[in-house]
């Protein structure tokens, strides 16, 4: 069996936060399972491979945004590989990037995103910083928490095509509107490091299942489980500190 291709793009661009860790999730969620998959990491001048399974993009500054939409742009292949079905996870400032506007420096200088989700990024009235808790509700219905850090200047407004991942219950997320992240087809962005897939498993298992398309066994971790109860009933008693 070809092993599942988890593809962390530009990552000494978009990977200051620690979100090359949302990779190692991935890679180590499919192993427990006994599916073998590798990650392949992308730089600046290298070609964006075209059969990937999952894309990642992290959180990086003006100036590696504007640098990271530029490479892509020239490169072309993430879009056809989106355009395929394959999975783009992105993170803060990758949020930004695929999305359709964003501006960067003191000037406010609106760049052209990749295109790839319904959103625009404009420089916000407060700086979002502090942990985040957030309320996604699952394919199937159910809910399930979303915890992590958010550090961004940023205000992200959805347009037609796209909706938000999740609602806020602590924290800022897209604009101080209640709502974080966006979901535009097989693309999903959202503002929480952490890294966020390692603080939220189930989150990083629905990327899977949508890359795989189908379901997987659940992997239980009771420890793992009592973490994330510490870490909500912190939030949640003594706020964004």
């Amino acid at each position: 069996m070809t092993p599942v291709k988890i593809v962390l793009v530009y990552q000494s661009l978009l990977g200051i936060y620690g979100d090359r860790g949302n990779a190692m999730v991935l890679r180590q969620r499919l192993l427990r399972r006994d599916i073998d998959a590798t990650v392949e990491i992308i730089e600046p001048g290298d070609a964006v491979p075209a059969d990937g399974a999952i894309y990642l993009l992290g959180g990086g500054e003006d100036a590696a945004q504007v640098s990271a939409v530029n490479g892509l742009k020239a490169d072309g292949n993430i879009f056809g590989a989106v355009e395929r079905g394959a999975v783009l996870f992105a993170v803060c400032a990758g949020l930004q990037i695929v999305g359709n506007t964003f501006t960067v420096g003191d000037h406010d200088e609106v760049i052209e995103g990749l295109g790839l989700i319904d959103v625009d990024t404009r420089r916000g009235d407060v700086r979002a910083v502090g942990e985040i808790l957030t309320h996604w509700t699952k394919p199937d219905g159910t809910e399930s928490l979303i915890t992590g850090f958010e550090n961004h200047g940023g205000f992200t407004t959805l347009g037609p095509l796209a909706r938000p991942l999740a609602r806020v219950e602590i924290g800022i997320g897209n604009a101080n509107d209640g709502v974080d992240g966006a979901v535009q087809g097989t693309v999903i962005g959202t503002y929480p490091h952490g890294p966020v897939l390692a603080r939220n498993p189930e989150l990083a298992d629905y990327l899977l299942e949508l890359a795989l398309g189908r379901e997987l066994e659940p992997l239980p971790d009771p420890e793992l489980d009592e973490l994330r109860r510490q870490r909500i009933t912190h939030i949640r008693k003594h706020g964004r500190g």
